[in-house]
């Protein structure tokens, strides 16, 4: 089955008050400025841009991350697909649904059905244990560093200024809100910031690290 072209259903589900939120989008209705999908509660809103290369961007609410996501995708996947899903970057759960409106309404059915199923076994009421700050001591976190800096080691993509003076010796200290990654050869340190499980799954997706020291203040001339 194929869309008409001008025009689709897109729907998200608000991660403050947990409601649905359901709007046809037309090719028109984005000829202009920014569409805003509002949730009821006035607390959410899903963005959609129609760019200049005639691709559709879309800023997310996420139920699971403290942050939107931003996504981009073809006019023809978002006009001419009878159903196309929009996942957490983290997490795999879909946040947003794009469609026909009756295949988008069955998503959206489905969609609440896993995730009941997903709070229930994980004993919760709902997802906001993920947005909430944790203290830096919490084993999830230090476990995500802890396996990155040997991952990163291992594979050639955590380096310092040790290439042509000596042995890396990596390690890592938790500071005020984030962790100090540096080599104990050669002193060379990045700061990363740490203030919840999010940001540690940011730490997990990263492609590599590069240790630099901290360039000396210079001291101030003799009076």
């Amino acid at each position: 089955m194929i869309l008409n072209s001008r025009q689709a259903a897109v729907a998200y589900r608000c991660p403050y008050c947990g409601i649905n939120t359901i709007s046809m989008v037309g090719i028109f209705s984005l000829s202009g400025d920014m569409f805003k999908l509002k949730c009821k509660c006035g607390k959410s809103e899903l963005t959609i841009t129609y760019t200049s290369d005639r691709k559709i961007r879309l800023n997310v609410p996420c139920l699971i991350c403290p942050n939107s996501h931003n996504y981009v995708i073809s006019s023809n996947t978002f006009f001419e697909k009878e159903s196309f899903n929009l996942s957490c970057t983290y997490t795999s759960v879909e946040i947003c649904f794009i469609g026909t409106h009756e295949v988008v309404m069955e998503e959206l059915k489905k969609s609440d059905i896993e995730l009941n199923n997903m709070l229930q076994e994980a004993g919760l009421d709902d997802f906001d244990f993920l947005k909430n700050e944790l203290p830096l001591n919490d084993p999830q976190i230090e476990d995500i560093v802890r396996y990155m800096l040997v991952e990163l080691d291992e594979e050639g993509k955590l380096k310092c200024e040790c290439e042509h003076h000596g042995e890396s010796m990596y390690d890592f200290e938790f500071r005020d809100n984030s962790v100090d990654i540096f080599c104990r050869t050669c002193g060379a340190s990045q700061k990363i910031p740490m203030l919840s499980v999010t940001n540690a799954n940011d730490f997990l997706h990263c492609d590599g690290l590069n240790l630099k020291k901290r360039s000396k203040k210079p001291k101030p001339p003799n009076v």
